[in-house]
């Protein structure tokens, strides 16, 4: 799933260690997440979005499917 993590953790200064490390998962789910080879649950999404305050929307980006 296309997203903007990368984007949301380093204009808040988060390193992907400080960001695993807050949402209580390994740095390497989120090289995963942001690189797009991984998608998240939704509740680790929602968890994402509270952290950031802002809706999951802004940070995941919905592909309709044709």
């Amino acid at each position: 799933m296309k997203n903007n993590l990368r984007i949301f953790r380093t204009v808040n200064n988060l390193t992907q260690e400080k960001l695993a490390e807050k949402l209580g998962v390994t740095r390497h789910a989120i090289i995963a997440i942001e690189n797009e080879r991984y998608d998240p649950s939704l509740s680790l999404a929602y968890r994402i979005s509270d952290l950031f305050g802002v809706l999951i929307e802004d940070i995941f980006i919905h592909e309709k499917m044709e």
